[in-house]
């Protein structure tokens, strides 16, 4: 039996099953990115009230079904590209373990169920959820095909997803916490760009915006973006209405920055974001000691 055809049995024997294949197409370890809908409970200083957790709970499990309906779309959208990417062609439906109706289908229905789960925390959160549809169908539509556009959208995305968390609670939500979520986002929009584009020459071609991604313009965009970040959330931590005491969480932000810098750079992990988060453990411990510090300040303030 020649290689080629060894590996073509080897890809043939872990082919999963429909059911493990739709799951995986949904891709679940993304969801981290909807804890995001916390930061008005954890923010407000209710974390400690029952009630509210009920509507942000069904908030976040709206997002994460949001989410992975427009992972769904993207990639039936793009399987023909997905399947000459190294990496993407593994994917379920480039792959042919899930077909392309049968994706649809199932982003239907998550849609469907995204907004009966934002209804529960009221009109208000299921309108929110329709503009976080509506602007991740324009990014799947076009907006991801024009350099710097893309970024900003997926910016806007996480900015909707933060003040999401305070609609369904009906909190206030601090401007200057939302401007840092949407430079994170940024960043962390521009650190993939960076990998994509000097991964593999084929990305360049599976992405059309890419092309305007120079290695030296994105490496001083990523510079002044996190030089921002630290310095609009030093002046939320310092003037928050909240508490001036966020002020401690201040070197946490200053050093995840400056971590994630250093992977993009040194190892070029900005392409997965979900997984430094979930496997670089400074990262991950740094992440944890703030949300840590931050609800534990304004329990204590809320104490009071």
């Amino acid at each position: 039996m020649t290689l080629s055809a060894r590996a073509e049995v080897a890809v043939w024997r872990t082919r999963r099953s429909s059911a493990r294949a739709a799951l995986a197409a949904t891709r679940p370890r993304q969801w981290t990115k909807n804890l995001l809908v916390l930061a008005g409970i954890v923010f407000a200083g209710r974390l400690g009230d029952t009630e509210l957790w009920t509507p942000a709970l069904a908030v976040l499990a709206a997002y994460c079904a949001a989410s992975s309906a427009a992972y769904l779309v993207n990639d039936v959208r793009d399987v023909a590209g997905d399947r000459l990417h190294p990496v993407k062609r593994r994917r379920p439906i480039a792959s042919g373990e899930l077909a392309a109706g049968a994706a649809l289908r199932l982003a239907a229905g998550l849609v469907v169920a995204a907004v009966a789960l934002a209804a529960v925390a009221g009109a208000a959160s299921a309108l929110v959820l329709l503009a976080f549809l509506a602007l991740q169908g324009l990014y799947t539509s076009f907006l991801r095909g024009v350099a710097a556009v893309d970024v900003t959208a997926i910016a806007g995305l996480f900015v909707i997803r933060a003040a999401a968390g305070a609609v369904a609670i009906d909190v206030r939500i601090s401007p200057w916490l939302l401007a840092c979520t949407g430079l994170l986002a940024l960043l962390l929009a521009l650190g993939k760009r960076r990998a994509e584009r000097v991964s593999a020459d084929v990305a360049v071609h599976t992405r059309r915006a890419l092309a305007a991604y120079t290695r030296p313009a994105v490496d001083r965009w990523l510079a002044g973006v996190a030089t921002t970040t630290v310095a609009v959330y030093a002046a939320y931590a310092l003037s928050a209405r909240e508490s001036v005491a966020l002020a401690v969480t201040i070197p946490f932000v200053v050093f995840g920055v400056g971590r994630y810098l250093m992977l993009v750079h040194a190892r070029g992990a900005g392409e997965d974001p979900e997984a430094i988060l979930l496997q670089d453990v400074p990262t991950l411990v740094t992440v944890a000691a703030w949300a840590a510090t931050c609800a534990l300040v304004l329990a204590t303030i809320g104490a009071r």
